[in-house]
């Protein structure tokens, strides 16, 4: 047998496996397997790893994922059943790392204490952990820390190291041009620095230091302490089983099996309800969502791109496709719009801005920020009828930055040489191939500042705010959630659930009534995903969506504008 037929058969093998595999996730997904919930049982949460604030609409994406991640959507509405499901006596959190920010384990911490509030308890299980301040922090809103006996919990306090990467950028003789509006806006500082400017370092100071109170105030509260106490534990560091449990830090140090008899002893006995299979049970099921008033709840998460969304990127057009449908729909009362977002692409930014502020023209609209809404999630904001931010949400960072790398060195250091041929003087103006003139410097200064006008024109017309109020303010600086609301950037201090009690104020609708919540991106099934429905989904069989997979990767070359913040916000 030839070669190429031994690879002809290998590859149908994989095909063939593949189908199978299909047929048997589209069987489950048209039949619907049926959720059995035990009459007393304790629902499980596997909390950890990354934490996206929606799963995949596309259950073909998840498919190909070949995983589920666990989303602060599907935590926070599990926790809402649960709370006044019968069936569900308590709650066990599995608390692993997490790769999310501060904000959302804020958000984590209010959808616990909110579940407590129904008289149940939730546990939280902790096997090891040498760096667990953010996870720790999520951990004191439960009712017990459990830690397993030879675990190593770490609690030692936030910080690290910021790369700076102009040195090596010089020895392989690579420049990064950039012009900024203004000193804070730093999303390119690591190319440009070889360390903190004094306005750089100003703002990660009192970003990381308003983060850090926060996280003492609390969880020395939580766990019966003083902030000079907690401190002094930080300080420690890392403590080992039983060293846990003296210091105050964790309530008990036990095997699965000593879990499995505190849980019969506080609740009977229980048998415990995957986290994935809650997720299947409607909130309409347990008396949620069962009014006759609805909200859309619009999640507008990722880089801002100019176009229609792909896995990972906000696109402007879709966005704003989805702010429109819910103004026009008679139906929806009000629109709560859940932004996390670094920003990105300032026109795709402008696009959403757009259909925002008509929406509020027709009915309230609420915006949540998570994690982050900053620079054009920022923009995106602006306009709403009133603005809620956690705590520790990164806002702000009103600024523009535009700019391209020189790579004129490198290839001379490779012996490659180049010829110039333009039509139009500045023809090649962003080319890597050069570097910008004075004047090309100027002219895109005065661009970026004409841009920064309008992004402070719409900041002080949405916020109330005159123009050089907002600039004093802006400058690309970030601030935290509890900052910004001193600042009046912010309305709110909370979560998603006050911003669904603030758009029913708003509409005039009962606190008591139960809205129902209209959630975009809509959930597609792995039978529309294959059957190329229209949709956020990826339609792969026709040209068009092959096309604008393709259109997409050309449009992030593209030379932009950019309303965004700085990609290494967090130490590490």
């Amino acid at each position: 047998m030839k070669k190429s037929t031994y690879i002809i058969l290998i590859i149908l093998f994989f095909l063939a496996l593949a189908a199978v595999g299909t047929i048997f996730v589209l069987v489950e997904d048209i039949g619907g397997r049926a959720v059995e919930i035990p009459a007393r049982g304790y629902l499980e949460v596997p909390l950890a790893g990354s934490v996206p604030e929606i799963a995949p609409p596309d259950a073909l994406v998840s498919f190909l994922l070949g995983t589920r991640p666990l989303a602060l959507h599907d935590l926070w509405e599990n926790l809402r059943k649960a709370k006044v499901d019968g069936r569900i006596q308590a709650v066990v959190l599995r608390l692993g790392l997490l790769e999310c920010d501060w904000a959302k384990a804020n958000e984590m911490r209010e959808a616990i204490l909110d579940f407590r509030r129904s008289g149940k308890k939730v546990y939280a299980l902790i096997d090891e952990a040498p760096d667990f301040d953010m996870e720790y922090f999520v951990a004191t809103a439960c009712d017990r820390i459990i830690l397993q006996p030879l675990g190593w919990l770490g609690v030692n306090g936030i910080g690290g190291y910021v790369p700076f990467l102009k040195g090596s950028l010089d020895k392989l003789g690579i420049r990064a041009e950039f012009e900024h509006v203004e000193q804070y806006k730093t999303a390119y500082n690591m190319f440009t620095e070889k360390g903190f400017t004094p306005a750089h370092r100003e703002e990660m100071q009192s970003l990381y230091a308003d983060i850090f109170d926060q996280y003492v105030a609390t969880a020395a509260k939580a766990r019966g302490k003083t902030e000079a106490e907690f401190r002094a534990l930080i300080d420690r560091g890392f403590f080992q089983g039983e060293e846990a449990k003296t210091a105050g830090l964790v309530d008990d140090c036990l095997y699965e099996d000593e879990v499995q008899s505190l849980l019969r002893r506080d609740g009977g006995t229980l048998l415990p309800v995957r986290f994935e299979d809650y997720t299947r049970i409607k909130p309409s099921s347990v008396g949620l969502e069962s009014g006759a008033s609805k909200i859309a709840l619009i999640y507008a998460v990722g880089t801002i791109m100019t176009g229609e969304s792909l896995p990972q990127i906000m696109g402007g057009s879709t966005v704003a496709r989805w702010v429109r449908t819910a103004r026009t729909d008679p139906s929806v009362r009000a629109i709560v719009l859940r932004i996390d977002s670094p920003g990105g692409s300032s026109v795709g930014s402008d696009v959403i801005w757009r259909e925002v502020a008509l929406a509020k023209k027709a009915k309230p609209v609420i915006v949540s920020m998570s994690d982050v809404a900053g620079s054009g999630g920022y923009w995106i904001a602006m306009p709403a009828t009133k603005i809620v931010a956690e705590p520790q949400t990164l806002t702000g960072s009103i600024g523009v930055l535009a700019g391209k790398f020189s790579i004129d060195g490198l290839l001379t250091k490779l012996g490659v040489t180049t010829e110039r041929l333009v039509f139009g003087e500045k023809a090649d103006a962003f080319s890597p191939f050069r570097p910008f003139t004075d004047e090309e410097r100027k002219l895109l200064k005065e661009e970026l500042l004409w841009i920064y006008e309008q992004f402070l024109t719409r900041a002080a017309e949405g916020r109330g705010l005159t123009r050089d109020a907002v600039d004093a303010v802006g400058k690309g600086r970030i601030w935290t959630g509890r900052q910004a609301k001193d600042l009046k950037l912010v309305d709110e201090i909370g979560g998603l659930t006050m911003a669904i009690g603030l758009a029913k104020k708003e509409a005039g609708i009962s606190a008591d009534e139960e809205v129902r919540l209209d959630v975009w991106p809509r959930k597609r099934t792995l039978w529309q995903s294959l059957a190329g429905r229209p949709g956020l989904g990826l339609d792969l069989k026709s040209a068009t969506g092959r096309e604008k997979i393709l259109e997409t990767a050309r449009m992030m070359k593209q030379t932009k504008i950019w309303a965004i913040m700085p990609f290494w916000v967090r130490p590490q």
